[in-house]
């Protein structure tokens, strides 16, 4: 399988080829790209890969530019650290995604599902640019109000907007409420973002899912990283990298 990355971000692009070479050795990635420009150049002059792994924010612009220049007929991972509701038009459309910052597991996962859908990954089935910005335009779909759970041996309901956050801990789901009641689940971290409010709810890393209501403050930590302090306690410290501020800061404001 030949794949591209197209990827502004060095490490972002680093990280991607590792995990690609470690998770599908049989692989070969023939390319790598930073710009709009650079990527319409080599798609257009070369041979079409077998997936591509694409950003969409990239240093000179939105990578929707590139399917306007060229007949993309590959499958595409587009992996971003914010703009979930554009990905979700995606989504539905047989090509998935990974969050910044991405995990061996996300990464895993999007290769699975690829393998799985290639023989649907035909010319005439990739969607036109036009129906995917369409379909983004459209309100997007009612967020879960509730999870169900099971605990001493009894189910019970939890209104969504009473948890705190969510967390990762020895690769199970957990959810903790604002009155610091802890439940299991069985969906995985990614599922439950996507069931979510996008507004209420933000993935600050790999292990934590937190609630809007649920923020005390923020401060600068070190490595420019920003430390964030709930109302309730959580098991480990809070952090966000410098790469996801930007889109952290945006979410707080966008409401």
């Amino acid at each position: 399988m030949n794949i591209i990355i197209i990827e502004d971000e060095f490490r972002a692009a680093k990280s991607l080829q590792n995990l690609i070479s470690e998770l599908k050795p049989e692989s070969k990635i023939t390319g790598v790209y930073d710009s709009i420009e650079m990527s319409i150049e080599a798609l257009s002059k070369g041979s079409m890969p077998d997936l591509i792994f694409m950003d969409i924010h990239l240093s000179d612009g939105l990578s929707f530019e590139i399917f306007k220049q060229v007949d993309i007929t590959c499958p595409v991972v587009f992996c971003t650290a914010f703009d979930q509701y554009m990905l979700d038009a995606f989504k539905s459309k047989g090509v998935d995604y990974v969050l910044k910052p991405f995990s061996r597991e996300d990464i895993s996962e999007a290769l699975r599902k690829v393998d799985e859908l290639k023989k649907f990954f035909q010319k005439n089935e990739l969607p036109e640019l036009e129906s995917l910005l369409q379909k983004i335009a459209q309100p997007q779909a009612a967020s879960k109000s509730n999870f169900l759970v099971f605990k001493n041996q009894k189910y019970t309901t939890i209104q969504t907007e009473n948890i705190a956050y969510f967390y990762i801990h020895n690769e199970i789901t957990h959810l903790v409420t604002f009155d610091k009641e802890q439940f299991q689940l069985s969906q995985s971290l990614g599922q439950v973002a996507e069931q979510v409010s996008e507004k209420q709810f933000f993935r600050i890393n790999r292990q934590y899912l937190i609630n809007f209501k649920a923020i005390k403050e923020m401060e600068h930590y070190f490595q420019r990283k920003i430390l964030v302090k709930l109302t309730i306690e959580t098991p480990e410290k809070l952090l966000i990298n410098k790469e996801k501020t930007h889109s952290f800061f945006t979410w707080l404001e966008d409401r």
